[in-house]
Order: structure tokens, then sequence, then C-alpha cells
């Protein structure tokens, strides 16, 4: 079996972290393991508090799984302070780590700010030059890029951007603020623009982190990144459609849509 290692923050309601990415992978068919990069106590209304491991502590974690089952792909979720962001990239170094996908995470889907100012900066000059891929929404495209993203061709000329800085490919996710779910992706030069329906689903708490872990798993399995990219997005929209409702803000998708067991039956009526 392929492996998959998310590095990010948990969520205590489920729906994203840690818990989204290992509920993920697991259904693309890797086995997940975790580093955790700091406590969340939220919701699908919002976050109320974080509360962060230590760098050291982190690395200890890396240090744990690179060294007895090394992962074929790595996510990077929240990370939220400088320290934390210069761990990661250390150990990532340290041990030659592949097929890393980075989901420069800022803002909940909530809108709440989940990273520090100063770690913007570290993130872009240590972390993302280390990607393959980076998977930003509209607004971290705009912080990343410096400029303002509302069109198509804003999109284009934000990805090149990040692309050409990071030395990495960038897919630009467009469901943010658009009436699409139509996603750019910028690679070697080159454009790829992966065309979806918008599902009229308001929970979608997670929905990034799903993205980017679906796409490491399959990376993980030996897909070129991009069909990666399109089966992450396919099962993205399954778990969307799936119509779960839970919570009183936007709530979670449901990741185990596509699971087909008597392990899931609950008790006959």
């Amino acid at each position: 079996m392929k492996t998959a290692l998310t590095i990010a923050g948990s969520d205590s309601s489920g729906g994203a972290g840690i818990q989204a990415d290992i509920k993920t992978m697991t259904v693309n068919g890797v086995f997940a393991m975790s580093a955790v990069t700091a406590l969340t106590a939220q919701n699908t209304t919002g976050v109320t508090g974080i509360m962060e491991v230590s760098p050291e502590f982190l690395k200890e974690q890396l240090d744990r799984v690179f060294t007895d089952i090394r992962p074929d792909a790595v996510k990077i979720g929240m990370v939220s302070s400088p320290g934390l962001i210069e761990a990661i990239a250390d150990r990532l170094s340290l041990y030659g780590a592949q097929n890393i996908v980075v989901d420069p995470v800022m803002v909940a889907t909530s809108g709440s700010r989940l990273i520090s100012e100063d770690a913007v900066e570290t993130l872009k000059n240590r972390l993302l030059p280390m990607a393959d891929v980076l998977t930003p929404n509209i607004p971290e495209a705009e912080v990343l890029s410096g400029m303002q993203v509302k069109t198509p061709e804003d999109m284009e000329r934000a990805a090149a951007r990040i692309g050409e800085a990071c030395r990495c490919a960038v897919l630009v996710k467009g469901g943010h603020q658009h009436n699409d779910a139509n996603d750019l992706l910028y690679r070697d030069g080159s454009f790829r623009w992966f065309y979806g329906r918008r599902i009229d689903n308001p929970n979608t708490h997670g929905t990034g982190c799903t993205l980017s872990s679906a796409i490491a798993a399959n990376l993980a399995k030996g897909f070129g990144l991009e069909e990666a990219v399109e089966r992450a997005k396919a099962y993205l929209s399954g778990a969307l459609a799936a119509m779960l409702d839970l919570g009183k803000g936007s709530g979670p998708m449901d990741h185990a849509f596509d699971i087909n067991s008597i392990y899931r039956e609950g008790p006959e009526k």
C-alpha cells in the first residue's frame, strides 16, 4: 500500500485539517499518517482558539514518520508560525521528501485568520519553493501574487506569478469567489483549466484540505499531476454532492460517500 503524510492542524469538529486529510487519503486508497502542527478549538461556525505545538515536537513527529514508514507523498496544510514552517522545511529537506502538496492555508472557510503575518514571508521563502504543487484559493492567491484576482485572466496572471516565484506548479481554485467551480493549473509555463459544475451545497467546510489531500494521495499512487488533480476534483465533487448537512454553520462534506461496506451499516429499523 502507498502512504501519504499530512502535516496540518487538528479540527475538533472533524470537517477540515488533519481529520479531513486522513479521511480523504484513506478513501483514496493510501495509508494516512499525520504530524500535527496545532490544536484548534473550532466548529462549523468558526475558530475560537489555536494552540501550536513547538517546532521541536513537530520535528520529532516528522522524524518518527520518515524513519519508519516513509511517505510516498506529503500534504502540508495549516502552519501558523515561522518556527513551525522552518521545522517542516528542515525535515523535508533532510529526508528528501517527494510529491509535496502545499495548501497555503491562511483563512478558514468561516473567515477566521489562521496564519500570522510574519509567517507568510517565511512560507514564501522556505516552504513553497520545496513544493511540487501549491493549491491556493482566490484570497490566498492574491496574498501570494500581490495582485487582485477578479477574472479568469487574473487567475492566469496570478498563477504564473506565483509559479515563477516559487518554481513549482500552482493550482488556483476558482470556486471561492466565482460562480463556477473551475480551477486553473499552471505548470512549466503552460495552463490547463479544470472545468467543474458548482454544486448548490452551503456546507463547504474543509474543501481545500480535502482537495489537496486527494491530490497527494493520487500522486502517492503514481498518477501524474494533471490526472491527480482531475481525480481529486471528481472526488471533491462527489463528497459535496452527497449533501451531508451537519452543524449550525458551513458544515462538513461526506468524505466517505464512496465507501460501500458492511461495516458502515447501522441497525436495521
